[in-house]
């Protein structure tokens, strides 16, 4: 067992802020509950798969809604733990941890307010190793696990259990119709997952990785390095731009935040524009109408000074930005994964392929 210390809060919210490739940002207002949390007492533990036995059963948490309105309401655990208490009742058991459903962003430091609010652990997993926008995009779902029951509460007294679907994409459907109403942002709890599930089809370690990566960012500032070419360099990935920001187009619909971004080179990128799509995440960008990437590998755009993350509901005109390719966890590559997190997933007509930068190309 792992205890957050105040450092590790923070490198935490740095790491989680770029694996959220666009959707949340920095997790800001996250990070201040947890260091309140940290500074009354409460352990913010940290457990892996193997320290709790195989049939114990943890709670898989995580906000469902539009990004900006995650910026517009002040996160609180008491809420977002409000959902696991209905699926205990629901389903009948008893948790002994809490797992993100994705670790990037918000979602990735909300499972330590909630497992703090709970006493419970947050297990070192889980079913993305990024951010995606919608509930079936997961290993879990890949594997043929349930997303029903689905638990949503928001910070009214307004809650909601759906218990069954026809299939994972309707549960997601359903679901989100009623997190537009209560305001494009809901707390949820999906069903009970057994250790033994989530040691076979959960990404292990993803807590971990996004500690390492804030770490890395932080001794980067410290020595006077790049902080994207750290990034790039501790995620196996590479730099594929550095620019300004020269236009922004989103919108909220359908609960989720949409739009596009265009940065204008700067450097060696110079005479070079770079367009990025985003669905709550980056989802694809180009560069002079060139592909580069595509999801599900990981686009971050990160400001070229700090490296902290810049999300699509705050990225604006002016940003000097550095745009950072990570590959996907293979997990999220295979046939049968990008039918739920490839290209067409998204409404695009092509298919998926680890793409080259614009100096290799």
């Amino acid at each position: 067992m792992h205890i957050l210390d105040e450092r590790d809060i923070t490198d935490l919210a740095l790491g989680a802020g770029i694996l959220g490739t666009g959707g949340g940002t920095h997790p800001y207002l996250e990070y201040l509950n947890l260091l309140k949390l940290y500074r009354s007492g409460r352990p913010l533990q940290l457990v892996s798969l193997d320290d709790l036995p195989d049939d114990a059963w943890v709670a898989e948490v995580g906000y469902m809604g539009a990004p900006l309105a995650t910026k517009e309401r002040l996160p609180d655990s008491a809420h977002a733990a409000k959902p696991v208490r209905m699926m205990e009742a629901h389903a009948g058991v008893t948790f002994s941890g809490v797992m993100a459903s994705e670790i990037g962003a918000e979602n990735g430091l909300l499972q330590f307010m909630i497992a703090s609010e709970l006493g419970l652990p947050v297990v070192d997993a889980d079913t993305m190793g990024r951010a995606f926008p919608e509930l079936q995009m997961s290993s879990l779902v890949f594997a043929g696990l349930p997303l029903h029951p689905l638990a949503l509460a928001d910070i009214r007294d307004n809650e909601a259990i759906f218990t069954h679907g026809e299939n994972q994409t309707w549960v997601e459907r359903m679901a989100r119709r009623v997190c537009t109403e209560m305001g494009s942002i809901a707390a949820t709890c999906r069903p009970p997952r057994s250790i033994a599930d989530l040691k076979r089809h959960a990404l292990r370690g993803s807590v971990s990785r996004a500690l390492a990566l804030g770490q890395a960012v932080s001794r980067a500032r410290a020595e006077g390095h790049d902080p994207a070419e750290t990034i790039a360099a501790s995620g196996n990935g590479e730099v594929l731009f550095r620019g300004k920001v020269v236009d922004v187009a989103r919108a909220t619909s359908g609960g989720f935040g949409r739009g596009k971004a265009e940065l204008e080179g700067l450097e060696r990128f110079a005479g070079s524009l770079l367009s990025v799509d985003f669905q709550n995440e980056w989802t694809i960008c180009r560069i002079d109408g060139e592909l580069v990437r595509t999801v599900p590998d990981l686009i971050c755009l990160v400001e070229t000074e700090t490296g902290q993350s810049i999300g699509t509901e705050t990225i604006r005109y002016g940003l000097r930005v550095s745009v950072v390719g990570l590959p996907a966890d293979p997990v999220l590559t295979t046939p049968h994964a990008l039918t739920y997190v490839g290209p067409r997933a998204f409404g695009y007509d092509l298919d998926y392929q680890p793409l080259r930068s614009i100096e290799s190309a």
